[in-house]
Parts: C-alpha cells; sequence; structure tokens
C-alpha cells in the first residue's frame, strides 16, 4: 500500500513526471523464491497479465523496473536474470553485501543499506562500549553466512575486537542444534551477543533462552529484527530487556493515512489480498457461500476499528519502499528532460518514452539524487547502495510492564564526511543490576608499562600483560610493543614515561667530593703556611742552607698541584677538561724538575768540598738553575699543547658503565699524549729518585739527599699504583683515584721534604744555626 501511495502522489505532482502517469502490478512471493522469480521473469519477458488500459493508451505498456524483492537470496536469484535484460530492480530489504558486485548485478538497486555498512556500524557500537568480546549468531543463508565473513574480515581490519564463537543457526528448525547454540551461548565468557537471523528464527532462539535461562547477556539485534513486535512479549523481556539493535531509518509519510483510509474492496481490488484484509478485520465474509458470519457490504469504517494497518508510527521498510519507487520516478523524469542533441547515449542522443529501453534507464538511476519529504538524501554510489543511515534501538521494559522501543542514537555515513555514529548513552536501559554497560573482553586490558603477549592458541583479544624490560615503556593502554628511551633518557619505575638519566660525576655535593675538595685544600693552606714559615726565617741557616730560592719555588709548585685537583671535581666542561691535565702535568713537572735539581746541587755541592771540584759549582749557580727548571718545565708544556691541538680532551656523556645512569666525564682525547705527560713526570721522578738514592751516605751535613729519596720513593709508589688503579676505575671514581694520587703525592713530597726542616725553625731552635747544620757531631746530637 505504500507502494500505491507513493505512486499515487507522483501521479499527482504536476513537477515530477508532468503528462506521465504510472502504474504498478503487485505481486505476492509467498516466501518462496519459484513464485518470486517467476513473477520477476514475467514481468521483464513482457508475458505479465494484461493491464487495464485507459482510453488514450495503446500498445503494451512497457515495465521501467521492479521494487523488491525483500530476501536476499531471491534478490539475487532475480537480478542474475534481470541483469541479462539489463531490467533495473530495487530492493527495499536485500541487505547482502554480496549485491554490490557490480559485474554480477549491474542494474541492482536497493534503499536499505548493505550488511556491509550494517556490519561497520555494529563494530562501532562495540568500539564504542569497548567490547572487544563477543559471540555471533547467524542465519544459514546468503544473509547470514555473509554477515559472517564480513564481520570476520571487519574486526581484523579495525582492531576492534574478536569473535569468541560463530555460529550458523540451520533454516529449517533443529531443536538439537538450537539448544546446542543457546548453551554455547550460556556458558562463554562474552557478555555481548549479535544475532543477525530472520523473525521467524528469533523466536525459536529467544524460547530455548528462556528454558535454559540464559541471563546477564547483552544482545545487540540486526535490521532484520531490531524493531520486531513478536517477540516483545511480558514473557520474554526478563531476557530480551535493554537490547540494542540497528533498525532501518524510520520515516514519517504525510496522508498516507488518509489514503489507507481510501481502502474499498471494490473491483479495482478484486481477487486480491484486500478482501481477506477486510474480512479479518470486520470478521465478516463477501461470499454468501459461507454460512458462519456476516456478510461484508464494503461500507464498513475502517477508521473506527483497531489495526496495525493505520499504525504509522514506524515506517521503516515502508520508507524504503516510498524512496524506491521515487528513485525510479525521478530517473525517468531526468531522462525524460533530456534535450535532443545533449544526450548520454550514442551520438549525444536521448531516450524516449516510446523507445525506451531498461538499461537507459539504470544509467539514470545511477545519478539519481533528490530529498525525500522527510528530510532524507537518496543518491547511489557506484556499486547501486543507496548513502546509508541506521537508527539505533533499545528495548526499554516499563516498570508497569508496557514495551517500549525508543531510538537511542543513528549511524550514517555522510556524502563527504564518511561514517558517523552517534549515541545518546544517558537515554539507554541497560537490563543489569548496575544499570551501567556490561564488561565483555576476553583479557583486562594491559595498563601503561606492560604489552600484550598473545596467548597461544588463542584470538588475538585474549593475551597476557608483560612488564615492560629495563630501557623500555609503554605509555598507553593495550600496547603491542614496548619501545626503548632515547639515549639520554631512562624508564620510570612504573615503565611508563621516560625520565632524564641521573647524571652522574664527581661533583662537590657528594661526600668524597666534599672529602677531596678539604684536603685539596688543606694542602694548599699546609704549603702556604710553609712558605710563610720560610718566609719570615729565610735568613735562617736552615732555610739558606737548602737552597731557599728551590725551596720556595717547590711550595709554589705544591700549592698548583693540590689546587689543580680542584679541576677534577664537579661537572665536567671543555675548559675544565683541557686545563686539568695540563695544569697536573705542568705543577708536578715544575715541582720534580726542582727537586731533581736540588739532588743535582747536593752532589755538585759535595764534590766540590773535595780537592779539585770547585769548578763543579759554576754549572749549578741561580741563573743556570732558574733555566734549568724553566727548560724541563717548557718541554712539558710543549707536549700538553700539543696534545690540546691534536687531540683535545673533551667532556663525554658515557652509558656503558651503566644503563639507568650517565656519567659525565672527561675523555682524554689521545691516550698517547696521556702516556706522554705522565711519563716524562715519571722519568723525571725517577731521575731523581737515582740521583737522591747514590747521595743518601753523603756527610751528615748533606744529609738532605735522604729526605729527597724518601720523597721520591713515595712519589714514584703513589703514581705506580696510580696506574692500575685508574685503568680499572669506572667514571667519576677514575677522577677521584687520580684527584687521590695528586693529593697523595704532593702530601708526600709536602711532608717528607719540609717536615723535618719546619721541626728544627720551629720546635728546635737551637739546631737553626750555621755551626749545628755545618758541624757533624751537633747533627747527631
Amino acid at each position: 500500500m505504500t507502494m500505491a501511495f507513493a505512486i499515487d502522489e507522483i501521479n499527482k505532482n504536476s513537477n515530477l513526471l508532468p503528462n506521465v502517469t504510472l502504474g504498478y502490478t503487485l505481486y505476492d512471493n509467498c516466501g518462496a523464491l519459484i513464485i518470486g522469480l517467476s513473477g520477476a521473469l514475467s514481468l521483464a519477458s513482457g508475458q505479465e497479465e494484461q493491464f487495464m488500459l485507459q482510453e488514450n493508451c495503446s500498445g503494451t505498456p512497457p515495465v521501467l523496473g521492479i521494487v523488491g524483492d525483500s530476501y536476499s537470496t531471491f534478490s539475487i536469484a532475480i537480478s542474475h536474470v534481470l541483469s541479462l535484460y539489463k531490467m533495473p530492480i530495487v530492493s527495499y530489504f536485500a541487505t547482502c553485501s554480496c549485491l554490490t558486485d557490480r559485474k554480477q548485478f549491474p542494474s541492482f538497486f536497493r534503499t536499505i543499506p548493505s550488511d556491509a555498512f550494517q556490519v561497520r556500524a555494529m563494530i562501532q557500537i562495540l568500539k564504542h562500549f569497548g567490547w572487544t568480546w563477543v559471540g555471533l549468531v547467524v542465519t544459514d543463508d546468503d544473509y547470514g553466512l555473509n554477515v559472517a565473513q564480513s564481520f570476520q574480515t571487519g574486526l581484523v581490519q579495525s582492531g576492534a575486537g574478536c569473535l569468541a564463537y560463530l555460529e550458523v543457526l540451520p533454516w529449517e528448525n533443529n531443536p538439537n542444534e538450537i539448544r546446542r547454540i543457546v548453551h554455547m551461548i550460556k556458558t562463554s565468557t562474552a557478555r555481548v551477543v549479535m544475532v543477525f537471523v530472520h523473525k521467524i528464527h528469533i523466536i525459536e532462539i529467544m524460547e530455548e533462552v528462556v528454558r535454559q535461562d540464559v541471563t546477564g547477556r547483552q544482545w545487540i539485534a540486526s535490521e532484520a529484527w531490531a524493531a520486531g513486535s513478536m517477540i516483545q512479549t511480558p514473557r520474554l523481556m526478563p531476557y530480551l530487556g535493554g537490547t540494542l539493535g540497528i533498525a532501518i531509518r524510520r520515516g514519517e509519510l504525510a496522508g498516507l493515512r488518509d489514503f489507507l483510509l481510501q481502502i474499498r474492496p471494490d473491483k479495482i481490488y478484486e481477487n486480491n489480498i484486500v478482501k481477506q484484509f477486510w474480512e479479518h478485520t470486520f470478521q465478516c465474509r463477501f461470499d454468501p457461500a459461507y454460512s458462519v458470519g456476516v456478510l461484508c457490504t464494503g461500507e464498513e469504517n475502517i477508521e473506527n476499528v483497531e489495526t496495525e494497518l493505520l499504525d504509522l508510527s514506524n515506517l521503516r521498510p515502508e520508507y524504503n519502499v516510498y524512496k524506491a519507487v521515487y528513485a525510479l520516478a525521478y530517473a525517468l523524469h531526468d531522462m525524460l528532460r533530456c534535450e535532443p542533441g545533449r544526450g548520454p547515449f550514442s551520438g549525444n542522443s536521448c531516450a524516449t518514452l516510446q523507445t525506451l529501453e531498461p538499461w537507459q534507464l539504470v544509467h539514470y538511476l545511477q545519478k539519481v539524487n533528490f530529498t525525500t519529504s522527510f528530510g532524507d538524501q537518496v543518491s547511489f554510489d557506484e556499486n547501486g547502495d543507496v548513502l546509508p543511515i541506521y537508527d539505533i534501538m533499545n528495548w526499554l521494559w516499563l516498570p508497569d510492564g508496557t514495551i517500549k522501543v525508543q531510538h537511542v542514537g543513528e549511524v550514517k555515513k555522510l556524502a563527504f564526511k564518511g561514517e558517523e555514529l552517534t549515541i545518546y548513552e544517558d537515554q539507554i536501559f541497560w537490563n543489569f543490576e548496575s544499570r551501567k554497560p556490561p564488561r565483555s573482553v576476553c583479557s583486562e586490558s594491559c595498563p601503561p608499562g606492560t604489552r600484550m603477549a598473545r596467548k597461544k592458541g588463542q584470538p588475538v583479544c585474549c593475551f597476557d600483560c608483560i612488564r615492560c624490560s629495563e630501557g623500555k615503556i609503554s605509555n598507553e593502554t593495550d600496547s603491542m610493543e614496548c619501545t626503548s628511551c632515547p639515549e639520554d633518557f631512562w624508564t620510570s619505575s612504573q615503565h611508563d614515561h621516560c625520565v632524564p638519566k641521573e647524571i652522574v660525576f664527581l661533583s662537590y655535593n657528594e661526600p668524597l667530593g666534599i672529602c677531596l675538595t678539604a684536603t685539596s685544600l688543606l694542602g694548599t693552606f699546609i704549603c702556604a703556611v710553609v712558605l710563610g714559615i720560610f718566609i719570615h726565617h729565610r735568613s735562617t741557616p736552615m732555610v739558606r742552607a737548602n737552597n731557599s730560592e728551590l725551596s720556595f719555588l717547590i711550595l709554589v709548585s705544591l700549592k698548583l698541584c693540590f689546587l689543580c685537583s680542584l679541576l677534577f671535581i664537579g661537572h665536567p666542561k671543555l675548559w675544565t677538561c683541557q686545563l686539568r691535565h695540563a695544569a697536573f702535568g705542568i705543577s708536578f713537572v715544575l715541582c720534580v724538575s726542582c727537586i731533581l735539581l736540588k739532588t743535582m746541587v747536593v752532589l755538585a755541592v759535595f764534590k766540590a768540598s773535595k780537592p779539585g771540584g770547585e769548578s763543579t759549582l759554576k754549572w749549578f749557580g741561580a741563573v743556570q738553575q732558574r733555566g734549568t727548571v724553566m727548560v724541563l718545565t717548557s718541554i712539558q708544556a710543549a707536549v700538553c699543547t700539543t696534545w690540546l691541538v691534536s687531540s683535545s680532551p673533551a667532556p663525554y656523556k658515557n652509558t656503558q658503565y651503566h644503563s639507568d645512569k650517565i656519567v659525565y666525564e672527561c675523555v682524554v682525547g689521545s691516550t698517547v699524549g696521556f702516556a706522554v705527560l705522565l711519563g716524562y713526570i715519571g722519568l723525571l721522578a725517577v731521575v731523581s729518585f737515582l740521583l737522591a738514592f747514590l747521595a743518601r751516605n753523603l756527610p751528615d751535613n748533606f744529609n738532605e739527599a735522604k729526605l729527597i729519596t724518601f720523597s721520591m720513593l713515595i712519589f714514584c709508589a703513589v703514581w705506580v699504583a696510580f696506574v692500575p688503579a685508574y685503568v680499572n676505575s669506572p667514571g667519576k671514581y677514575a677522577d677521584a683515584v687520580e684527584v687521590f694520587a695528586i693529593l697523595a703525592s704532593s702530601f708526600g713530597l709536602l711532608v717528607a721534604l719540609f717536615g723535618p726542616k719546619c721541626y728544627i725553625i720551629l720546635m728546635r731552635p737551637e739546631r737553626n744555626t750555621k755551626k749545628a747544620i755545618m758541624g757533624r757531631g751537633a747533627t747527631k746530637s
């Protein structure tokens, strides 16, 4: 009746197909493929029943197109045949995604979205509520099997979830199989069940659900039964309450009610279902041969009876029929508006109503684009599918026992914006004690700091959460992999973000750095004190007899040695890295060269005390001593300069010692340069030691050689022990070892060389006389 209404509305519209009147023929497929197929063949072949022609019509009217069929399987069979004629067929209910194949079905169109979009819409709903573990029940036909295939493919491509089970419901009633399927639903851990079956099958499933008392499940209904009223009964609602479903777009057709009220079982409707409807509605009979019941007059008032025919609040498949009829009408209208010489066919020709070929109408149907009175845009894509839109429905079970199917959202595809999902969550009724959406997952989400490890032999949604290894993080839920932190970063305690690595160096703030700094400053202070004592007592025999100028120079160089150790403490910088070894090398060479020269002077003085040795002292005058010290020190300065120019020491972030720390250190740049620097100091120290050792048995008044021997022994022992300790000490401890070696050798030289002298100057002033120093006995006493 909706089709009849649409055609009647078009015929009365002066702007659409003016001077053209549309007619129609209705066929009932009776739920059988053979009947539906034979009806379509008779229409396409021109062998249909003769039309009742008006006086101004002549010949057999052409069949422009077919609206139908409703079942996907029937539409597939009919379209295969009609494609040979290029006859346009517009279905209002066939949803199988297989019908989008333009090679097999070149003239098929539909005003209902395909199952491919329905599956995508379902997947969007699953993603919206976080349902990743779901069950799927489909019917054993083209509709169900194609849905199952599309669903499995769509879930994999979108990563939205997994199927806990896939059950195929037999077309024919099979109680054992239905019992097994419902038992699977009951025992599965999936709390969400999607059911893609026809209305006649959902009743069979739900009856078994009641028998097995399957509760605590969220049912997702396909468009085939989402708005069906036959199962919305008080007996089933404890199980089906809260059902979410995809429903065909509901439309409102102004004037349809008035059109339906005009139905009368007159001659025009002879031998059709109108008489059956009339007899059923008014409980009467048209055939007087029946002795039971009153006779129908045909004048009964249909407006005063309760009938579903007049319930226009839920026009869904009917709305699709309405759009299908209008699509054919607009295609024909566009074809008749073609201007000669500007047509789309060969030679820029146009099609005419008298010479119309079905394939010509298919061309215009592909390009049709109009808006219904309800405000929906209708156009077909390259596959003959309409711009899809679905209503999202929710089954509400009210406290008074009534049942309401309410609209809670929609999902649609816009021409230029893609797919769009709208859900009004606050309006949804959830049939659970919590009144909240259920949770349906195979495994709980892996928190940040972990990664998913798939369980062997199970779907990808079933996994274990493995903590990220050291140096790797995951900052998202359900991460598949852990990512490595950048080189200068390390993992937090929760392994969910990277934190800057701790920078380690010999700091002034740590106990070791404080101790070394205090020792260095103490040594510097002692040197200053000793230097002050020597300057104050510079005229005494003890200071003058031991070459006071070299003694002052040794004290200054020792002070520099103590101070240069501070360059090894603190945050390494380029200038400190370059200066520390140069200052250390030059300071020690200055000190050791002075000691070497003092030893040589002792030997020269002793030799000069013998007959004929007076000439030896002329080589060790004040000028020669200063020149020798300058030359020996200049050699070290040249070594340092060459080293800094060719391969300068520089700060370096070392990550090899600790994975979670950065050791900030100075690399020597050139190992050869560092070795030459130390080797030169060692050479001078060894020579000084050997000469002092040879002079250890000199007379008591020249007994300073024993002090030099002892000081050089300490110096050499410290630096011989330094090399292996330095090589095997990581990071800041290498700097600490070098500072310790500098301080130990400096203290050794300071105490050994100047300790006895300060003792005599301060504590035994009676021995600080020329007679005591020159006399053997006095010295011994």
